[in-house]
């Protein structure tokens, strides 16, 4: 299959975001022609490590590349923590890693996030490359550099902006993923098209079938579109001091939601449901026609993603992870609201009471 190339212009930072079938196993070529990394660390959950860990150590030294896979973590956001940095820390300074070696992420939107982290600190910095497993890590976290773990007060409040020097995304992965993250990811899908592309998200209300049959030109012409509406944000907003916060729609309440959920809600249910309750407040607020939201909602519900926030959930819980979310500033909460299909407004202009209203009917 035709490979398909998006590139993150960022100066000397730029860099490429290889799609295609069968990728995996030519990314060991690829690094030993790149020459990242004197040696590499391939960082992956139990999970992902079980599926592809042996398959893919095995392409790295076929190409030649000294490679070792580091201790694998329990798959899940519950390991995506500071005490799971420091014992890959650890564990990288008993293996002799030294700032000539890099690192792989191998998994999805959990191991990138570690991985980024880890390497942007570790040695105050060693190279790292992205190698997505998930649809949500392909078509959003493993690209544009926010790294970060979670602490108590919330989610993804202790980080850093850190590019990968490459992610390979190979769409046969998406073979083994449970239906429950495909589902996952395709909220962050269904996000791009409301925050940028009309024509986008008209082509997921039609091609939804085909999406779920994992239809491979389908699959490839999906991801490339996020991966290159999120590049061109990037371009503009590297770390998130404008028009970077688009990206963020549904992911304040849905955030939020997912907090207090435990973590029991994957975070693209969360986000599904963000979207919608973002959606309500734009009606509310006077931003967005009613049959607009509905839309919204019901190419949500189509792919078969949750549209309201679980009954069981605290609302005052939810209230307080909105006021610790690491996108308020002086105890401003900022959101993302659709204007229509396609565009979206930041504002933090929005009023408490529209905000209850949205928490107690969503």
């Amino acid at each position: 299959m035709t490979e398909t190339l998006v590139t993150v212009g960022l100066g000397e930072r730029s860099y490429p975001i290889r799609i295609s079938s069968g990728l995996l196993d030519k990314i060991g070529p690829d690094l030993h022609e790149r020459k990242i990394g004197s040696k590499y660390g391939v960082i992956s959950d139990d999970r992902v490590a079980a599926l592809y860990g042996g398959r893919f150590m095995q392409s790295l030294a076929a190409a030649g590349l000294q490679a070792e896979l580091i201790t694998t973590f329990p798959a899940g956001e519950a390991s995506k923590h500071l005490q799971t940095i420091a014992a890959l820390s650890s564990e990288l300074a008993q293996r002799g890693f030294d700032r000539k070696t890099a690192l792989i992420a191998l998994g999805g939107g959990v191991t990138g996030d570690i991985t980024g982290f880890l390497a942007s600190i570790y040695l105050r910095g060693i190279p790292f490359v992205q190698v997505p497993t998930t649809l949500l890590s392909q078509v959003d976290s493993s690209v544009g550099g926010k790294t970060g773990v979670d602490i108590p007060e919330g989610k993804n409040l202790v980080g850093t902006f850190y590019q990968p020097k490459a992610v390979y995304i190979d769409t046969d992965v998406l073979n083994t993923l449970p239906v429950a993250e495909l589902r996952g990811g395709l909220a962050e899908v269904i996000k791009y098209g409301v925050i940028n592309d009309a024509d986008f998200f008209a082509f997921l209300e039609q091609e939804r079938e085909a999406v779920f049959a994992l239809q491979q030109d389908v699959l490839t012409k999906l991801i490339a579109r996020c991966c290159e509406i999120k590049a061109w944000v990037v371009e503009q907003d590297e770390r998130e001091g404008g028009l970077r916060r688009i990206l963020n729609f549904g992911h304040t309440i849905g955030h939020a939601v997912e907090a207090a959920s435990g973590f029991r809600l994957i975070h693209g249910y969360a986000v599904a449901i963000g979207m919608c309750a973002a959606a309500d407040l734009a009606v509310r607020t006077g931003c967005l026609a009613a049959e607009e939201a509905e839309r919204i909602r019901r190419l949500i519900a189509a792919y078969g993603l949750p549209t309201t926030i679980p009954a069981d959930l605290d609302r005052e819980a939810i209230k307080r992870y909105l006021l610790t979310d690491k996108k308020t500033v002086g105890g401003r909460v900022f959101y993302v609201l659709p204007e229509r299909v396609g565009a979206v407004k930041i504002t933090d202009r929005v009023r408490e009471e529209d905000v209850e209203a949205v928490l107690q009917t969503s």
